[in-house]
């Protein structure tokens, strides 16, 4: 059984999906591979997961959390689930390019294919591959958009802490460190 329920986000509605015991999906609405939604997802904003991932997401968004403890249960082939874990291992505020990842993921020399398993990851913000740039420090692929990319680079630089808008996030890397020296 599947249970969802919508979030609104600062950047947007999400959706969140939940087995009984675990988040298996978190999704901007309209994003790329947004999920088909099934008429047989029960909403259930009481169910322990779902209700987790709203606490714990009202505070990564006001710059109160750093890190993520609902537990994960996302669905993907083994070559995912291993870039998945690449993922989840980059720290709040930190980048790493594609081919950082594929080394971090056991396929070293294989940015293009640990790019794609980036493009798949069902569970962004938590597994922040919003942290994954191009190897010219570029920001490039994100299924939300790139401005949410941006916004979310933005609110682990300190940029703006505790007001996150889309309108608001720096166009470039550099700008973000910065637009927080000068805001400081």
């Amino acid at each position: 059984m599947r249970y969802s329920v919508s979030y609104q986000s600062p950047l947007g509605e999400m959706l969140l999906v939940a087995s009984a015991d675990a988040l298996v999906g978190l999704y901007f609405v309209g994003q790329k591979y947004f999920p088909r939604l099934d008429h047989r997802w029960q909403k259930n904003p009481d169910l322990a997961p779902l209700r987790q991932t709203i606490s714990e997401l009202d505070r990564y968004f006001s710059g109160e959390r750093m890190r993520f403890t609902v537990p994960l249960g996302p669905f993907g082939t083994p070559f995912q689930r291993a870039v998945w874990n690449a993922i989840a291992s980059v720290e709040y505020g930190e980048t790493i390019t594609y081919g950082e990842l594929a080394r971090r993921a056991g396929c070293a020399g294989n940015a293009r294919a640990a790019g794609a398993a980036t493009g798949q990851n069902p569970i962004g913000v938590i597994v922040p591959c919003h942290r994954i740039i191009g190897a010219n420090g570029k920001l490039t692929g994100y299924a939300g958009g790139l401005d949410k990319k941006q916004a979310l680079l933005a609110l682990e630089s300190g940029y703006r802490q505790h007001t996150l808008t889309i309108a608001e996030a720096p166009a470039e890397p550099r700008a973000w460190a910065d637009a927080s020296a000068r805001n400081a």
